[in-house]
């Protein structure tokens, strides 16, 4: 009879693979999870976690602003970054704490250090070799930066967590969610922010009217928005960082900020010995129950490269256990996945954007608003909110959700359980709106959209 120290060995103690060990241990299979650096994996330490609360600090000079349009009087603010990352770290360190416990408290065997793997069913961790019947991979993925002529001067999202002190300039390159929401952040503290990026919009996926809606907010608030535009070569001068643009202009920054894109952490992990199959992008290839090309190892969130978010990874991790070692399977559902971006405007979506509707059906309705919100009629503020609604005209179900304004992400889970649900444009249509709040406007519009 074959002998192995575990059930299930997990390598990397992030959202999903915490959630697979715990569930795991939970049903009476002998779990250890194995991580080299902190508990929690990136959200937690280096991705949503930090980045609401610096989203958070980043709020309150607008606040400032509108104080005066409802009767207060504010003494000018002064923001102190050193104080914004010392409460962030005593947070982070609370939750890396509160993740030690419940896989403690879980019957999980926690081992610090690196993790290779050796063969189908053998994880060399540290000194350790240890067998283990099944193993899962979840290590997540990390920020990556081109290979250009001084590419040691940019930092990543990881560095912004750990910034001694703010710029005050700051080049980000790139045209995504993290590219938007460090720009939100940093201009909401003081910084003059300028992204670059090498598409014609921002957020490349995203339904085309928040694209373009979200731009122009962004823009009102001071971002400097270069499209079209490549970064060749960074230079260092005393202290000043010169970025060259393939346009034949040059961007002087105190950071450059690279949010290009992110890798699975594949590298060092011994898949190769293992037979492990990987795609172009070195992300690890799995079928529809996470197990890989080996029959024992099994992978699912980051390191997977498919839908790269922490919710879809813990889902995952249900789902993955559940298969296994459950009563019953329960199945990921990859066609509803609500999103949010938390930049300034916050940005939230889910379902079909209208061209992927119009690509899918000949059918297609959309209804559209843009309004001033109830608070920006006094506080002197010139932001406005767009919020769009998908509909299939022949079935009247209801296709996709998009929201740019105050509080998306918060409004639009709600929308998510009712597509989620099958909810038609008459459910929405039938349902008494809460009023004054911009939430109503998703039961209130009535009149279709022009072509």
């Amino acid at each position: 009879m074959t002998h192995f120290d575990y059930d299930l060995l997990v390598i990397g103690a992030g959202s999903g693979g915490v959630r697979a060990a715990r569930m795991a241990s939970g049903l009476g299979v002998r779990v250890a999870i194995v991580e080299h650096r902190h508990l929690g994996g990136t959200c937690v330490n280096v991705g949503c976690v930090p980045k609401k609360l610096f989203v958070y600090a980043s709020q309150f000079d607008e606040e400032f602003r509108a104080a005066a349009g409802f009767g207060w009087s504010v003494s000018p603010p002064r923001f102190d970054w050193s104080r914004l990352m010392a409460q962030k770290n005593k947070e982070i360190a609370r939750l890396q704490g509160l993740y030690q416990k419940m896989l403690a408290d879980s019957g999980v065997t926690i081992l610090e250090s690196t993790a290779r793997l050796q063969d189908a069913h053998t994880v060399q961790a540290g000194e350790r070799s240890l067998r283990a019947e099944r193993i899962l991979i979840a290590t997540g993925g990390r920020p990556s930066v081109p290979d250009i002529p001084g590419k040691e001067w940019a930092v990543t999202s990881n560095d912004m967590f750990a910034l001694e002190k703010l710029p005050e300039r700051l080049l980000i390159v790139g045209g995504g969610y993290i590219a938007a929401e460090f720009a939100g952040i940093m201009q909401g503290l003081g910084v003059a922010v300028t992204i670059g990026y090498r598409g014609d919009k921002l957020l490349r996926g995203f339904d085309e009217d928040v694209r373009e809606f979200a731009a122009r907010e962004m823009s009102k608030k001071g971002i400097l928005l270069l499209p079209n535009t490549r970064i060749d070569k960074i230079e260092k001068n005393d202290e000043q960082l010169t970025a060259h643009t393939d346009r034949n202009f040059e961007i002087a920054a105190d950071l450059v900020l690279y949010a290009t894109g992110r890798r699975p952490n594949t590298d060092g992990l011994g898949l190769e010995a293992a037979g492990v199959d990987l795609n172009d992008q070195g992300a690890i290839k799995v079928d529809a129950d996470y197990r890989t090309n080996i029959p024992s190892i099994y992978a699912l969130g980051d390191v997977t490269d498919r839908f790269n978010l922490t919710p879809v990874a813990i889902a995952e991790a249900m789902a993955f256990v559940n298969g296994l070692y459950g009563p019953r399977p329960t199945p990921v559902d990859y066609d509803h996945i609500p999103t949010t971006v938390f930049s300034r405007p916050n940005i939230g979506t889910v379902g079909l954007t209208e061209k992927e509707a119009k690509e899918r059906y000949s059918d297609v309705v959309v209804y559209k608003t843009m309004f001033t919100p109830l608070k920006h009629t006094l506080s002197g503020l010139a932001d406005k909110t767009l919020m769009k609604m998908v509909v299939r005209k022949s079935t009247d179900r209801v296709l996709g959700v998009h929201m740019v304004g105050p509080d998306a992400g918060e409004i639009i889970q709600g929308m998510a359980v009712a597509i989620r649900a099958g909810a038609t444009k008459a459910v929405f249509d039938s349902t008494i709106g809460i009023h004054p709040t911009a939430a109503e406007e998703f039961v209130t519009m009535r009149t279709p959209s022009p072509d």
